[in-house]
Parts: structure tokens; C-alpha cells; sequence
């Protein structure tokens, strides 16, 4: 072994490779007095330090527990960490963002506070299409520093894996743009990116009068393209009043399914106008917010396994309705949750203020939390063979955090608890200033 992480005071895990749903969600692998060891970037052994005693020459492992002289122990590995009593989990999976993106959008603050709802600042040319102009006069280049430094934050908070929308582009080129950024943060930066198509993120305003127009140009030339350029795996879209309706929605997917994306929707976030039933009729992976989703909708999200991303971040900077989360569990729903990151609506990448939420809004256990930001979150984005759960042969992505236990982190709501972060077996030190 390279590195073997000892004297883990409780180690937390949900495990497998299909979502949790229903009651177990809330089901997870507890083990005192843990031992994690890595290889090659990933997991070799998970469990009790008496059961790896047991493995090995009793001879060499006498002094493991305290000996801090490393030099002193002749253990299969290179590097002995000492976790020092503390709470390990698996690294977080933040399922929903839309981490590339140019500006910023605080001058948006004053309409909010003075309760003009979010849907009319889009009609007056802000929101999203404020955000399309900044990402459009961006290069490249400035969109990577930018999102480089977003990323590398998230991790330190303890987000090891991450998923990255387009959408800001809306249009051919300023989409490969946004979606070459995110490929080159997964080839450059330690956490892994997954790309998300979202051309039809917001009607450009260049075609607000002609939305037929922008809706042929998406279906026959950029999908088409964007699926040849290989550079996104699912295809996303906001189905929502104002913005494209059920059955624009279901012909947009529908010709994105037919061209090889995978499918994601922005459902019932602020009218419940369908997209948890379209979700379910066109086999997304996932359907997004839910804050306004119907009974039928969630129903039928559960009899065909599509997976519940809430955000409830979003729910909390809009002053909306929080998510029926206890209802989808109950029901079968497999839910994750995400922190929506982006400049408008939620422009907070810190996961962990989505799972203090998720438990003190949503109701949700602890342990139903940690499983809808590791493992239900991978799932959400197709890593949950490689990601999501402390289990052998998965990627070495390790959380320890300054807590003594699973509750501890959600009720020390507002601070940054990640002591250490550990990416394919590369450790992060995380300091008080990060």
C-alpha cells in the first residue's frame, strides 16, 4: 500500500453502485477505529484496525496505533497518516452546478430584496441573459482561470467530484466554449468534471421573438454538433413558465436521446407545469428542483428510477418553497443533493450549507444526507462505480473531517469542518484560512 490513513474515529459510508432509495437511504456502514488504505490512487482496504491487524504480521504492527515515527514502522506502506480520532466519509458529489460562467450578478441583490420575482428580471434582459453577455465577451482562457479557482475551493470544502452545466453560451460557439472549460478542468484539475450540454438554459435575445427558430437551430445544428464534439455526456434543459414549456421540452430531449445524451431536466422549479412527468417519460437520469412537483410526477419518477437532485441552497437565496424531499424518499425516490452554484440564483459553492440545509429545511437525517451527496449524487451523474462510497476499488476520495462524528457536521452549520481532503489518493491539507 502507498498510504494508509490509521486511528479514523468513525468512518461513514453508504455502498454500492445503484442509488439509495426509500429506507435506504438512511442505511450507511459505520466503522470505529477505522483503517483506510490506498494504492494507485485508489482504495485497497476499508475496515476495523483490529481486522487489519489480523491481516498482517502481528510482529510489524505492534506500535501502528501510536508510533508517530513513521521511520520506525515497516508497514506495506510508503505514508502513514494519522487521522487523529476524527469523522472520515467519502468525498462529496456535487450533482448540479453551473461552475462556468463569466461576471458575477450582485447587482441583482437590490431587485431581489425589493421582491421582484426572479422569472420578470429574466424578461427585463437580466438572470441568465445578463450572465450569457459576460460569458460571451470572456475567453477562454479567463473563463478557465476563473472556474480553476471555483474548483479548487470546492475541494477544500471537501467536493471531489463535480458536475458542470453549459447554458451561458446559448449558442454554438460560446456553448463549446463553456463545455472545452469544463473538459480541460477534468484533464487539469484533481476533481472530476462532468459536462452537461444546456443549450437551452434561456430563449438568447436574439431569438426571443422567434423562439420556433432558436428551438430548429438547437435540434438540427448544435446538438448535432455538440454531440459529435464528444465533449458532454447529458443533455439538460429548463423546463419552466417563461422559459421553454413541456412540449418544447420533450422535443429537445427527445432529439438529444436520439443523438446519444444521456438526460437531465430543471423540473417544477418555481410552476408546476410538468417536468417530474416528463422526466419520467423520456428515462432521464435526473430531474432537478422539484420544489413545485406534483404527486403524479414524483410517482412516476419513482416507478421508472429517476433520481431526485434537490437543491436547496437555490430554495433558500430565492425565498421559495423547499423541496418535498421526505415525500420522495417515502416514496421510493432515490434523492441527491446539489448546491446549484451559479452566479444568479445560488451563488454558493459550498456543499456543505446545501446538506445543513437539506437536514434543518428537508428534514432529512444526517445519514439520509451523506448518502445524497455521495453516493445518490454519483449516481446522479453516472460515477457511481468509480465515486461515492469508501469501498475497495473505488477512487481514493477521502473527507476527513474536524468533527467527532456524522451529526456534528450538520449541526456546526456555516463553517468549513474539512480538515483534509484526499483525491485519488492526493492529500490536501485544508488551513484555516482556505
Amino acid at each position: 500500500m502507498e498510504l494508509l490513513f490509521k486511528n479514523i474515529g468513525l468512518l461513514v459510508t453508504p455502498t454500492g453502485n445503484e442509488p439509495r432509495k426509500g429506507k435506504e437511504q438512511g442505511e450507511i456502514t459505520l466503522i470505529e477505529n477505522a483503517v483506510v488504505g490506498v494504492n494507485g490512487g485508489k482504495i485497497a482496504y476499508v475496515g476495523t484496525y483490529d481486522s487489519f491487524c489480523d491481516l498482517h504480521d502481528q510482529s510489524k504492527l505492534e506500535s501502528f496505533r501510536d508510533s508517530q515515527d513513521q521511520s520506525k514502522l515497516e508497514l506495506p506502506a510508503t505514508q502513514i497518516f494519522d487521522c487523529d480520532g476524527k469523522l472520515v466519509t467519502p468525498g462529496l458529489v456535487d450533482a448540479h452546478t453551473h461552475l462556468v460562467f463569466g461576471g458575477w450578478r450582485e447587482k441583482e441583490l437590490g431587485l431581489k430584496l425589493a421582491g421582484v420575482p426572479y422569472l420578470d428580471i429574466l424578461k427585463a434582459g437580466g438572470g441568465i441573459l445578463n450572465t450569457v453577455e459576460h460569458t460571451r465577451k470572456a475567453t477562454e482562457a479567463e473563463l478557465t482561470e476563473k472556474a480553476m479557482e471555483l474548483l479548487t475551493k470546492m475541494l477544500y470544502h471537501g467536493t471531489t467530484t463535480v458536475e458542470c452545466k453549459s447554458g451561458y453560451g446559448l449558442n454554438l460557439e460560446d456553448e463549446r466554449k463553456q463545455l472545452r472549460v469544463s473538459a480541460t478542468l477534468n484533464k487539469t484539475h484533481p476533481a472530476d468534471v462532468v459536462s452537461t450540454f444546456l443549450g437551452a438554459h434561456a430563449f438568447p435575445h436574439e431569438y426571443r421573438e422567434n423562439r420556433g427558430e432558436y428551438i430548429r437551430l438547437l435540434c438540427e445544428e448544435i446538438l448535432p454538433k455538440i454531440a459529435s464534439d464528444g465533449i458532454a455526456r447529458y443533455c439538460d434543459i429548463f423546463c419552466e413558465t417563461a422559459v421553454f414549456t413541456p412540449k418544447e421540452s420533450v422535443k429537445i430531449l427527445t432529439r438529444a436521446k436520439e443523438l446519444g445524451f444521456e438526460l437531465k431536466i430543471h423540473a417544477d422549479e418555481i410552476d408546476p407545469i410538468g417536468g417530474a412527468e416528463i422526466s419520467a417519460l423520456l428515462g432521464s437520469v435526473s430531474a432537478d428542483h422539484l420544489i413545485q412537483a406534483s404527486d403524479k410526477g414524483i410517482s412516476d419518477m419513482a416507478k421508472k428510477g429517476v433520481i431526485a437532485v434537490l437543491l436547496p441552497a437555490t430554495s433558500f437565496y430565492l425565498e421559495k418553497p423547499f423541496a418535498r424531499a421526505r415525500k420522495m424518499i417515502d416514496e421510493g425516490v432515490a434523492v441527491a443533493v446539489a448546491t446549484d452554484f451559479n452566479p444568479g440564483s445560488s451563488p454558493n459553492f459550498n456543499l456543505q450549507l446545501a446538506m445543513n440545509l437539506a437536514c434543518l429545511r428537508y428534514k432529512l437525517t444526517p445519514a439520509e444526507v451523506i448518502t445524497a451527496v455521495t453516493l445518490n449524487a454519483a449516481a446522479a451523474i453516472g460515477m457511481a462505480k468509480e465515486v461515492g462510497t469508501l469501498e475497495v476499488g473505488k477512487k481514493a476520495d477521502i473527507v476527513i473531517w474536524d468533527a467527532p462524528n456524522l451529526e456534528y457536521i450538520f449541526y456546526r452549520y456555516g463553517n468549513n469542518l474539512v480538515d483534509t481532503v484526499v483525491k485519488n489518493g492526493e492529500v490536501f491539507r485544508v488551513t484555516r484560512s482556505t
